[in-house]
């Protein structure tokens, strides 16, 4: 099942979740794939190291294919990389994407996206979709491609006020093109449990009956060393409090 994961507001661990709950999923024998729509490529960073600033295919050139016509078919396929991990593989992000936003909206290439994944359902038993933290193309795509979407969220009252906007972007994209798509959940990151407004802000998102999931994403300055050697949480420190958080938050998650 396509699953994104999407916040609008920026620096809300979306990388980090993204990468760590594909990695669980890969390490657990789950042929997994992660598509990288952030421009900034922080996905593909965490997950290549210096590898994913080289010459490979990356999402780029798969909707480069979309715009031009020719009578070999390429498959999305040809577009994924293996990573360094055992059973992960990426569609790694680029720079270009950012040049190709006009042409494709112009060209009316939203559902390419999503026709690619129904091409690679068959390969893969998880997908994870990284998204850049504007409301743009590639966000909708990604929102139309998928079946669920994963919101992380920081505990403080301006990505508050932001989860109600996304919440009803969300909504305009299910009644006008992707009924499938659910909101699988909210996902509190960088909780301090000892702190009264993280407790209040999630005590009030639950009250008001939104689907916050369990368990909260401890802070943790051992995920920096995890982004600097590019290795996810369960290949980095197994043992570690966040570590098991995410994978408990990975076992709570739907196929």
């Amino acid at each position: 099942m396509p699953r994104v994961v999407f916040n609008q507001k920026g620096g809300v661990g979306k990388s980090t979740i993204t990468c760590n709950l594909a990695a669980i999923s890969a390490s657990q024998g789950l042929r997994t794939l992660v598509i990288d729509l952030d421009p900034q490529g922080n996905s593909s960073a965490y997950l290549m190291g210096a590898q994913a600033a080289g010459d490979q295919p990356n999402v780029a050139g798969f909707f480069e294919e979309t715009l031009s016509f020719s009578l070999r078919k390429v498959s999305p396929a040809e577009f994924i990389v293996h990573t360094p991990h055992a059973g992960l593989h990426l569609m790694p992000s680029s720079p270009k994407l950012d040049e190709l936003q006009t042409k494709l909206e112009s060209r009316h290439k939203i559902l390419k996206l999503r026709e690619a994944l129904q091409q690679l359902a068959g390969d893969y038993d998880r997908i994870y979709i990284d998204t850049p933290t504007a409301l743009n193309f590639y966000t909708r795509s990604a929102l139309i491609a998928a079946r669920s979407c994963l919101i992380p969220f920081d505990c403080d009252d301006f990505s508050r006020k932001a989860l109600y906007t996304l919440l009803e972007n969300v909504q305009e994209i299910q009644a006008d093109h992707n009924a499938d798509l659910a909101v699988e959940g909210i996902v509190v990151n960088q909780f301090q449990p000892r702190a009264n407004l993280p407790q209040r802000i999630v005590n009030e998102l639950i009250a008001e009956g939104l689907p916050v999931l369990q368990p909260y994403l401890p802070a943790s300055v051992k995920v920096r060393e995890s982004h600097e050697q590019s290795l996810p949480m369960i290949f980095l420190d197994p043992g570690h409090k966040l570590t098991q958080a995410l994978v408990a938050l990975h076992a709570t998650l739907r196929r």
